[in-house]
């Protein structure tokens, strides 16, 4: 009996793993494809304070695209804050990270001035700029280039400068 109890529990943590590549390509999609973005969400819905920095910051991220969706403008709020307060949680807790700076700048490129949610666009921009060749990921070097290529925040000169 203790055989089997300790199989479903290794099954049960087994299925809740989560891949960092799968959430990065899937956030990818979900931020261009509105009909993503409740999948993206619910993906990540298990992800707590406690987990990975890089999820926390996803699963906000994922948030805030739904605050888009909403009809009402009072989920809109709701939605945009709660993301926003998993974003700089995991921020918080690891500062350093150019993966939760990256994503903390695609957000907040793409926030309209209204919800005053712009202020690090220069930090997280400039610490991108700094730390990206020391980036030893592939997966995430790649990612964060192709952010970086397509964002307007990145002037023509520092575009070369990923690569």
């Amino acid at each position: 009996m203790k055989l089997i109890a300790i199989y479903l529990i290794f099954i049960t943590f087994g299925l809740q793993s989560i891949s960092l590549e799968a959430v990065r390509s899937d956030f990818r999609t979900a931020a261009k494809d509105n009909a993503k973005v409740s999948q993206f969400n619910n993906a990540l819905k298990h992800i707590n304070e406690n987990d990975m920095v890089e999820l926390i910051a996803y699963k906000g991220a994922g948030i805030t695209l739904k605050s888009r969706l909403s009809k009402k403008i009072k989920d809109k709020r709701a939605f945009f804050i709660k993301g926003v307060n998993f974003i700089e949680l995991a921020i918080d807790k690891e500062p350093d990270n150019i993966e939760l700076r990256f994503i903390r700048l695609g957000i907040q490129e793409n926030t309209p001035k209204l919800l005053k949610y712009k202020t690090n666009i220069a930090e997280d921009k400039s610490f991108i700029l700094a730390n990206y060749n020391a980036i030893r990921s592939k997966s995430l070097k790649k990612h964060i280039k192709f952010f970086v290529q397509q964002s307007d925040v990145f002037n023509a000169e520092e575009k070369l400068l990923i690569h």
